[in-house]
C-alpha cells in the first residue's frame, strides 16, 4: 500500500494505529537521523499518547536522535564520533547547496553521499552484529516495526524478525520507491532528481529527463549494492534490498505535489 500524504501526523497516526486495530501495541522504530528523524520523532510522541509502546534503536552517535521520555532508547556502537559525523554531514549540504554545471555538481555530490553511505552501511554493521540488542528485539514480540527504508537497514532487520513494516520517508535514491510498489514514473513526466524541470516539460526537456535516468546507474551500485551484501549474509540467503522493500506493508509518503514540482 503506497499513500502520498503532506506529512500530516493525525492522518500518519491513523493508519498507523489500523494496523493493529486502533489497539495499542509494541512498536520498533529504526530511523535515520536529521530532517528524517525530526518529521518521525512527531508520529512518536502522538502514538505514545495514545498507549502504543515505542522502542527506538539508533547509533550511540547521532545529530537529533535522542532519549525521550515517550520511548524506550536502545543504542548500539557506530563507525564514526560526533565530531566527524558533524563534519562530514556539513561539508555535504555545503556541496548539495552549491550551483554550478550539473555534472561537476553531480560527481561533488556523489563522493560525499559515498563517505556517508560508507558509514551508514558499517552503522547498520554494528547493530545487526550486536547479539546483545538482537536477542533483545528477537525476545520483544514486536506487533510492526517502523523505519525509513532510504537507509535499509531496518528493512533487513523487519525481515529478520518476520515483521509487518511501516515505512515513512520522503523518497529512496534511484527510484527504487517507484520499482518496489509498481508505481508508474515515465521520464517524459516525472522529473528526476537534480534535473531542475517541473512537471510541465518540452520535448528537449523530456529527452534531457530521460538522460538523468543514468545517474541511477552510480547511485545504485554504491548506494544500495552493499545492503545487499549485507542482507544475503546476515539472512544467510540471497536477496536484494528491491526483494526486501516490496514486502513493506504500508508505505507513508511524505510528499506535497506543488513543492515537488512547481510550474
Amino acid at each position: 500500500m503506497a499513500l502520498g500524504l503532506s506529512a500530516s501526523p493525525p492522518v500518519v497516526l491513523l493508519l498507523l494505529s489500523l494496523l493493529g486495530l486502533a489497539a495499542a501495541g509494541k512498536l520498533l522504530v529504526v530511523p535515520v537521523d536529521g530532517s528524517h528523524w525530526l518529521s518521525m520523532r512527531e508520529v512518536l510522541d502522538m502514538l505514545q499518547k495514545k498507549g502504543h509502546e515505542v522502542v527506538v534503536v539508533a547509533p550511540e552517535v547521532s545529530m537529533h536522535i535522542k532519549p525521550s521520555k515517550n520511548f524506550v532508547m536502545k543504542r548500539h556502537s557506530g563507525p564514526i564520533t560526533q565530531e566527524e559525523m558533524e563534519k562530514d554531514f556539513k561539508m555535504f549540504l555545503q556541496t548539495s547547496l552549491e550551483e554550478g554545471p550539473f555534472l561537476k555538481r553531480f560527481f561533488k555530490v556523489y563522493q560525499h553521499m559515498k563517505r556517508l553511505g560508507n558509514l551508514a552501511v558499517s552503522s547498520c554493521e554494528h547493530l545487526l552484529q550486536n547479539k546483545e540488542l538482537m536477542r533483545y528485539l528477537e525476545e520483544s514480540k514486536f506487533d510492526a516495526i517502523l523505519t525509513d527504508p532510504v537507509i535499509p537497514c531496518g528493512v533487513i532487520l523487519a525481515e529478520h524478525l518476520s515483521l509487518p513494516s511501516v515505512y515513512f520517508l520522503r523518497g529512496i535514491p534511484c527510484e527504487l520507491d517507484f520499482e518496489a510498489t509498481q508505481c508508474p514514473n515515465p521520464p517524459s513526466y516525472v522529473p528526476r532528481s537534480l534535473s531542475q524541470l517541473t512537471d510541465q516539460m518540452t520535448f528537449f526537456q523530456r529527452v534531457k529527463n530521460l538522460l538523468f535516468d543514468t545517474q541511477n546507474l552510480f547511485l545504485c551500485d554504491f548506494a544500495f549494492e552493499p545492503y545487499s551484501k549485507l542482507a544475503s549474509e546476515f539472512l544467510q540467503r540471497e536477496v536484494t534490498v528491491q526483494d526486501l522493500l516490496r514486502k513493506g506493508s504500508v508505505w507513508l509518503l511524505r510528499l506535497e505535489f506543488v513543492l515537488e514540482y512547481p510550474n
